[in-house]
């Protein structure tokens, strides 16, 4: 077995795998290498999600010569220089492998001056090797142009999702670092697209509306608190506001973005009982603390670090976190003496007893309650006697006395109002039992439908006729809905927007991070909360989608559609509505089973029926 050096070029190839993981990372690197620079305008400028070109421009300090071309060593910086210096980190970044990293995977060109030189130069890179160094005329700070990414590794190109997620990872990191330097003004253009342009906010609060937009003051409270640990601030989302797919969880330690999932349920925590099943809340939180009881360099992109006291910053976040809901009236932050006040009596099945007794009104004993009602005087029957005590008929003869009345309503009021139970067959043995079951008869017994899991096998095998047919039956919503879904997810949507359309969806863009959705398809609920609640299971559901529409993958996609309609199902309203759903199951071609396999129904014979009495 023979060892030997693997040659640098090959080196700095297997340390990208970690540095550079997508065209994402390259945007990363190189905006956190601006904002080092001590940068006040930086744009960032993509070509088919950064797959063909990521530009990244500042105005920084730039470079000399040699410093350029020294830049894309491995392990250069001008951050550190002792082992000391590692727990001192203030800075994006001081290890110096992301330049190496991504000249070992692109072609790599520098345009650079500073402000004292007359001229700038213009660096090559590729492969890991220093193509070229010319003079250029260039303002002052730095200009990288990243070119065919991964062109010498075809099997990490091949690996990379499509242009829509791609993009939408972009669009992520370019928050992350714009969130953590308010006084720096951003642009994002995306295939000569303007994305974001984010001029220089007062604020941290103006800086996250210019990205969330202006409901972001309404949907947040101020999050501060100060300890001798750890300094908190920044925002956290009210409980109303959480979503199935929240759009910002974002940590932050002294300006670095980081991500956590323990200080996650320190945040969740704090919400518990606050929020539904299945929803979180966004926030924008802060945390300021020595550099020396934080450890910054424990993952190769940064993305995750280590507190001294990991306990201590999980229940400090927690207690602020939890004070800050209940000073704003979203939770039991104030405990009531409950023994002080009166207790109300809780009313259930047997609340009759709570029901106060009341006495009759007594009324003269020569009232006669049937005078002018349409009664003739003298019919009244024999025993038909008023109760001399309390004023109201003998009850005993009540029944028999009405069963023997004529009819006095006229032909034409008979005509036009029939009171005789409805026969048509929708409403015919239809029973609605907490709004959710469906009773109705077979041929053997009783039958027992789910009604929420009825209505998902009806969409499913409307989605796949559909689909076979070309023909999609939708529903325009009352009033068009707008849903905000960020400037991540739009590229999701129009991506999928064939697909969308041919499930019966009518969803339109409408400016950078808002749809407009204008039709569901039939069966789906309009409501606009309901439509809202929608279009976040929709990105869940596009975001796991592969790439080719085969059979399967149509089979696949319906019976996600199917659950997410009938999930905004609430039953049926009345036993019409009961029996056409009866009658559209029962004409599947698998009444029985959900696509997913979840039963629809339940046979109870005669025989089970004769043994209960």
């Amino acid at each position: 077995m023979d060892i030997r050096i693997l040659p640098g070029n090959i080196v700095n190839m297997i340390a990208a795998g970690e540095v550079v993981q997508r065209p994402a990372s390259v945007v990363k690197e190189l905006m956190e290498n601006a904002v080092d620079a001590g940068a006040s305008q930086i744009s960032v400028i993509i070509k088919d999600s950064g797959r063909t070109l990521i530009q990244v421009i500042d105005n920084g300090c730039g470079m000399s010569p040699d410093q350029a071309v020294l830049a894309f060593e491995r392990h250069a910086t001008s951050k550190i220089s002792t082992a000391e210096d590692l727990n001192d980190i203030t800075t994006f970044g001081f290890r110096g492998e992301a330049l190496a990293s991504i000249a070992a995977v692109a072609e790599v060109s520098l345009k650079t001056r500073r402000e004292c030189d007359e001229l700038g130069c213009q660096v090559d890179f590729a492969d890991s090797r220093h193509i070229a160094t010319i003079e250029t005329a260039t303002p002052v700070g730095s200009n990288f142009q990243v070119r065919n990414l991964f062109y010498n590794v075809p099997a990490r190109r091949k690996f990379l999702k499509s242009d829509s997620v791609e993009f939408k990872h972009i669009v992520t990191e370019f928050q992350h670092v714009a969130y953590t330097c308010p006084e720096i003004s951003f642009k994002l253009l995306h295939n000569d697209r303007e994305i974001y342009v984010l001029k220089a906010a007062r604020s941290l609060k103006f800086r996250i509306q210019d990205i969330v937009g202006a409901n972001a003051a309404s949907e947040t409270v101020d999050l501060s608190l100060n300890t001798s640990v750890v300094n908190i601030s920044g925002f956290i989302g009210r409980p109303d506001k959480a979503r199935k797919v929240p759009l910002n969880q974002l940590f932050f330690v002294n300006g670095r973005f980081f991500r956590s999932p323990y200080l996650h349920k320190a945040v969740m925590k704090a919400y518990e009982d606050m929020i539904p099943d299945g929803t979180a809340p966004s926030y924008f939180i802060y945390l300021e603390c020595d550099p020396h009881s934080v450890d910054v360099n424990i993952h190769p992109t940064k993305a995750e670090v280590k507190f001294e006291d990991d306990s201590l910053v999980f229940q400090t976040l927690y207690a602020g976190v939890k004070e800050v809901l209940g000073r704003n009236s979203f939770g039991g932050a104030i405990d009531f003496d409950i023994s002080a006040s009166q207790q109300m009596p809780v009313l259930g099945q047997n609340f009759e007893e709570y029901k106060p007794l009341t006495e009759p009104v007594v009324t003269p004993s020569d009232y006669n309650p049937f005078e002018n009602d349409g009664f003739p005087n003298e019919t009244m029957p024999e025993g038909f006697n008023s109760n001399p005590a309390s004023g109201f008929p003998d009850s005993r003869h009540t029944a028999s006395y009405l069963d023997r009345t004529p009819d006095y309503r006229s032909q034409d009021y008979g005509a036009l109002f029939d009171d005789t139970p409805s026969k048509t067959p929708a409403a015919v043995g239809n029973i609605v039992i907490s709004g959710k079951y469906i009773v109705t008869n077979s041929r053997t017994g009783i039958m027992i439908i789910h009604s929420r899991r009825a209505m998902e096998r009806i969409l499913y095998d409307r989605f796949i006729s559909s689909s076979a047919e070309s023909d999609t039956l939708s529903q325009a919503v009352l009033f068009p809905v707008q849903v905000r879904v960020g400037v991540e997810n739009m590229a999701i949507i129009e991506e999928n927007t064939n697909l969308l359309k041919g499930f019966g969806f009518d969803i339109a863009p409408f400016g950078t991070d808002t749809i407009v959705v204008n039709a569901v398809p039939a069966g789906f609920s309009s409501e606009e909360s309901k439509v809202e609640s929608m279009v976040s299971d929709l990105l869940l559901l596009l975001q796991d989608s592969r790439a080719s529409l085969s059979t399967v993958m149509i089979a696949e996609t319906a019976g996600k559609f199917a659950l997410l309609g009938a999930s905004g199902y609430d039953g049926p309203k009345n036993p019409v509505e009961a029996g056409s759903i009866v009658e559209s199951l029962l004409s599947s071609s698998n009444p029985e089973y959900t696509s997913s396999g979840r039963r629809i129904m339940y046979i109870i014979n005669s025989g089970e029926l004769d043994s209960k009495f």
